[in-house]
Protein backbone atom coordinates (compact mmCIF):
# COMPACT_ATOMS: atom_id res chain seq x y z
CA UNK A 1 0.00 0.00 0.00
CA UNK A 2 1.32 3.26 -1.16
CA UNK A 3 0.19 6.59 0.95
CA UNK A 4 0.27 10.07 -0.22
CA UNK A 5 1.30 12.40 2.84
CA UNK A 6 -0.71 15.56 2.87
CA UNK A 7 0.44 18.11 5.68
CA UNK A 8 -1.00 21.46 6.04
CA UNK A 9 0.66 24.34 5.93
CA UNK A 10 0.88 25.57 9.54
CA UNK A 11 2.19 22.17 10.40
CA UNK A 12 4.58 22.46 8.48
CA UNK A 13 5.32 25.66 9.63
CA UNK A 14 4.99 25.94 13.23
CA UNK A 15 4.68 21.58 14.46
CA UNK A 16 6.69 19.54 12.27
CA UNK A 17 7.35 17.20 14.75
CA UNK A 18 3.78 16.41 14.21
CA UNK A 19 4.33 15.70 10.60
CA UNK A 20 7.51 13.54 11.44
CA UNK A 21 5.59 11.60 13.95
CA UNK A 22 3.11 10.52 11.42
CA UNK A 23 5.62 9.83 8.50
CA UNK A 24 7.47 7.67 10.86
CA UNK A 25 4.04 5.94 12.31
CA UNK A 26 2.92 4.76 9.16
CA UNK A 27 6.47 3.49 7.91
CA UNK A 28 6.38 1.34 10.96
CA UNK A 29 2.97 -0.26 10.18
CA UNK A 30 4.69 -1.00 6.99
CA UNK A 31 3.42 1.68 4.94
CA UNK A 32 5.04 3.20 1.75
CA UNK A 33 4.71 6.90 2.77
CA UNK A 34 5.09 9.61 -0.81
CA UNK A 35 5.48 13.47 0.31
CA UNK A 36 4.79 15.27 -2.32
CA UNK A 37 7.29 18.54 -2.31
CA UNK A 38 4.68 20.98 -4.45
CA UNK A 39 2.24 20.32 -1.87
CA UNK A 40 0.75 24.11 -0.75
CA UNK A 41 -2.13 25.25 1.87
CA UNK A 42 -5.81 23.33 0.99
CA UNK A 43 -6.97 26.44 0.42
CA UNK A 44 -9.51 26.26 3.82
CA UNK A 45 -8.44 29.64 5.14
CA UNK A 46 -9.68 31.30 1.85
CA UNK A 47 -12.53 28.93 2.13
CA UNK A 48 -13.53 29.53 5.52
CA UNK A 49 -13.29 33.24 4.72
CA UNK A 50 -16.26 33.38 2.31
CA UNK A 51 -13.76 33.19 0.04
CA UNK A 52 -14.02 29.63 -1.72
CA UNK A 53 -14.08 30.99 -5.98
CA UNK A 54 -10.35 31.54 -5.09
CA UNK A 55 -9.15 28.32 -4.28
CA UNK A 56 -9.07 26.67 -7.51
CA UNK A 57 -5.58 26.91 -7.56
CA UNK A 58 -5.15 25.54 -4.44
CA UNK A 59 -7.32 22.54 -5.75
CA UNK A 60 -5.61 21.77 -9.00
CA UNK A 61 -2.08 21.51 -7.32
CA UNK A 62 -3.76 19.09 -4.86
CA UNK A 63 -5.12 17.32 -7.34
CA UNK A 64 -1.94 17.33 -9.09
CA UNK A 65 -0.05 15.91 -6.25
CA UNK A 66 -2.31 13.44 -4.99
CA UNK A 67 -4.76 11.92 -7.93
CA UNK A 68 -2.58 8.74 -8.56
CA UNK A 69 -2.13 7.84 -4.51
CA UNK A 70 -4.48 4.67 -2.95
CA UNK A 71 -4.69 6.66 0.16
CA UNK A 72 -3.98 10.20 1.05
CA UNK A 73 -3.67 10.72 5.04
CA UNK A 74 -3.14 14.03 7.18
CA UNK A 75 -2.87 14.74 10.30
CA UNK A 76 -5.31 17.60 10.49
CA UNK A 77 -9.01 16.83 10.96
CA UNK A 78 -9.81 19.95 9.87
CA UNK A 79 -7.55 20.30 6.45
CA UNK A 80 -8.90 16.74 5.83
CA UNK A 81 -12.42 17.76 6.08
CA UNK A 82 -12.20 20.20 4.29
CA UNK A 83 -11.26 18.68 1.07
CA UNK A 84 -13.71 15.96 1.62
CA UNK A 85 -16.10 18.73 1.14
CA UNK A 86 -14.72 21.30 -1.07
CA UNK A 87 -12.13 20.06 -3.29
CA UNK A 88 -13.60 21.02 -6.91
CA UNK A 89 -12.08 21.14 -10.22
CA UNK A 90 -13.23 22.94 -13.39
CA UNK A 91 -11.42 20.67 -15.63
CA UNK A 92 -11.75 17.33 -14.22
CA UNK A 93 -14.76 17.07 -12.20
CA UNK A 94 -14.12 13.13 -11.35
CA UNK A 95 -10.88 13.22 -10.41
CA UNK A 96 -11.71 15.50 -8.07
CA UNK A 97 -14.65 13.15 -6.74
CA UNK A 98 -11.81 10.31 -6.69
CA UNK A 99 -9.35 12.69 -4.63
CA UNK A 100 -12.38 13.15 -2.10
CA UNK A 101 -13.16 9.73 -0.94
CA UNK A 102 -9.21 9.07 -0.64
CA UNK A 103 -8.12 11.39 1.80
CA UNK A 104 -8.41 10.60 5.81
CA UNK A 105 -7.64 12.01 8.88
CA UNK A 106 -4.76 9.83 10.43
CA UNK A 107 -6.86 8.51 13.31
CA UNK A 108 -9.77 7.44 11.06
CA UNK A 109 -7.03 6.30 8.50
CA UNK A 110 -5.56 3.71 11.36
CA UNK A 111 -8.91 2.90 13.15
CA UNK A 112 -11.40 2.59 9.80
CA UNK A 113 -8.65 1.57 7.04
CA UNK A 114 -5.60 0.46 8.44
CA UNK A 115 -7.89 -1.17 11.76
CA UNK A 116 -4.68 -1.38 14.23
CA UNK A 117 -5.38 -3.58 17.36
CA UNK A 118 -2.05 -3.22 18.91
CA UNK A 119 0.70 -0.37 18.98
CA UNK A 120 4.65 -0.40 20.49
CA UNK A 121 4.46 2.85 22.24
CA UNK A 122 4.58 4.18 25.18
CA UNK A 123 3.66 7.50 26.75
CA UNK A 124 3.57 7.83 30.81
CA UNK A 125 1.28 10.54 31.12
CA UNK A 126 -1.94 11.92 32.11
CA UNK A 127 -3.37 12.55 29.06
CA UNK A 128 -6.94 14.78 27.91
CA UNK A 129 -8.43 14.39 24.45
CA UNK A 130 -9.45 17.57 22.83
CA UNK A 131 -12.38 16.80 20.41
CA UNK A 132 -12.14 19.35 17.71
CA UNK A 133 -15.34 20.19 15.77
CA UNK A 134 -14.40 19.33 12.13
CA UNK A 135 -12.96 16.40 13.66
CA UNK A 136 -15.98 15.45 16.01
CA UNK A 137 -18.80 16.74 13.89
CA UNK A 138 -17.66 17.19 10.37
CA UNK A 139 -15.55 13.41 10.18
CA UNK A 140 -17.07 11.40 13.40
CA UNK A 141 -14.18 10.64 15.10
CA UNK A 142 -16.37 10.34 18.09
CA UNK A 143 -19.63 10.03 19.28
CA UNK A 144 -20.94 13.80 19.84
CA UNK A 145 -22.29 13.74 23.53
CA UNK A 146 -25.45 15.63 22.62
CA UNK A 147 -27.28 12.59 20.61
CA UNK A 148 -28.73 9.86 22.77
CA UNK A 149 -26.87 6.96 20.97
CA UNK A 150 -23.82 4.62 21.84
CA UNK A 151 -20.69 5.91 22.67
CA UNK A 152 -17.74 5.83 20.58
CA UNK A 153 -13.86 7.71 20.27
CA UNK A 154 -11.78 6.53 17.55
CA UNK A 155 -8.86 9.10 19.47
CA UNK A 156 -9.53 6.94 23.02
CA UNK A 157 -9.26 3.56 21.02
CA UNK A 158 -5.60 3.81 19.85
CA UNK A 159 -4.78 5.95 22.56
CA UNK A 160 -5.67 3.34 24.78
CA UNK A 161 -3.01 0.72 22.92
CA UNK A 162 -0.19 2.99 24.51
CA UNK A 163 1.63 2.24 27.65
CA UNK A 164 1.82 3.71 30.38
CA UNK A 165 -0.96 6.37 29.19
CA UNK A 166 -3.63 7.41 31.57
CA UNK A 167 -6.95 9.66 29.98
CA UNK A 168 -8.33 12.08 31.79
CA UNK A 169 -11.88 12.00 32.35
CA UNK A 170 -13.10 15.85 31.31
CA UNK A 171 -16.55 17.38 32.70
CA UNK A 172 -17.25 18.35 29.26
CA UNK A 173 -15.77 16.20 26.61
CA UNK A 174 -16.62 17.75 23.57
CA UNK A 175 -16.79 21.33 24.23
CA UNK A 176 -15.06 24.25 21.44
CA UNK A 177 -11.98 25.71 22.15
CA UNK A 178 -13.05 28.75 20.39
CA UNK A 179 -10.25 29.09 17.28
CA UNK A 180 -12.76 28.14 14.53
CA UNK A 181 -9.93 29.61 11.74
CA UNK A 182 -10.76 33.34 11.31
CA UNK A 183 -13.29 33.33 14.36
CA UNK A 184 -10.45 33.63 16.95
CA UNK A 185 -9.48 36.48 14.81
CA UNK A 186 -13.07 37.92 14.34
CA UNK A 187 -14.33 37.89 17.83
CA UNK A 188 -11.42 37.68 20.02
CA UNK A 189 -12.36 37.80 23.47
CA UNK A 190 -15.28 35.09 22.65
CA UNK A 191 -12.36 32.95 21.45
CA UNK A 192 -10.05 33.23 24.33
CA UNK A 193 -12.83 33.04 27.16
CA UNK A 194 -13.73 29.32 25.26
CA UNK A 195 -10.54 28.48 24.79
CA UNK A 196 -9.90 29.50 28.67
CA UNK A 197 -12.64 27.53 29.29
CA UNK A 198 -11.02 24.33 27.57
CA UNK A 199 -8.03 24.38 29.40
CA UNK A 200 -9.41 25.19 33.03
CA UNK A 201 -11.49 21.31 31.90
CA UNK A 202 -8.06 19.60 31.34
CA UNK A 203 -5.98 20.78 33.90
CA UNK A 204 -8.48 20.48 36.71
CA UNK A 205 -9.15 17.34 35.71
CA UNK A 206 -5.60 16.51 35.83
CA UNK A 207 -4.18 16.42 32.27
CA UNK A 208 -0.41 16.90 31.83
CA UNK A 209 -0.83 16.99 28.28
CA UNK A 210 -3.84 17.81 25.95
CA UNK A 211 -3.99 15.95 23.02
CA UNK A 212 -6.07 16.39 19.20
CA UNK A 213 -6.50 15.57 15.69
CA UNK A 214 -6.15 19.34 15.05
CA UNK A 215 -2.78 21.47 15.80
CA UNK A 216 -4.66 24.55 15.07
CA UNK A 217 -6.83 23.91 18.04
CA UNK A 218 -3.93 23.04 19.90
CA UNK A 219 -1.87 25.62 19.08
CA UNK A 220 -4.65 27.95 19.99
CA UNK A 221 -4.95 26.53 23.49
CA UNK A 222 -1.10 26.50 23.50
CA UNK A 223 -0.89 30.18 23.61
CA UNK A 224 -3.57 30.02 26.55
CA UNK A 225 -0.91 27.92 28.47
CA UNK A 226 1.42 29.75 27.76
CA UNK A 227 0.16 33.05 28.71
CA UNK A 228 -0.54 31.64 31.90
CA UNK A 229 2.60 30.02 32.76
CA UNK A 230 1.04 26.09 32.94
CA UNK A 231 2.80 23.39 33.15
CA UNK A 232 0.81 21.63 30.78
CA UNK A 233 1.81 20.67 27.34
CA UNK A 234 -0.07 20.08 24.06
CA UNK A 235 1.10 17.27 21.78
CA UNK A 236 -0.43 16.33 18.30
CA UNK A 237 -2.19 12.31 19.32
CA UNK A 238 0.51 11.02 16.50
CA UNK A 239 3.72 12.07 18.83
CA UNK A 240 2.51 9.96 21.23
CA UNK A 241 1.32 7.31 18.80
CA UNK A 242 4.52 7.23 17.77
CA UNK A 243 6.10 7.51 21.44
CA UNK A 244 8.49 4.85 22.80
CA UNK A 245 9.46 6.83 26.55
Amino acid sequence: MTVGLFIPCYVNQFYPGAAIATLELLQKLGIKVVYPSRQTCCGQPMANSGFEHLTQGCDDLFIENFAEFEYVVSPSASCVLHIKDHLHSQKDHLAAESLRGKVYELIEFLTDVLKIEKLDASFPYKVGIHQSCHGLRGLHLAQMSELVAPGFSKPKQLLDMVQGLELVKLDRQDDCCGFGGVFCVAEEAVSVKMGKDRVSDHTKNGAEYITSADLSCLMHLEGILHRSKSKVKIIHIAEILNANL
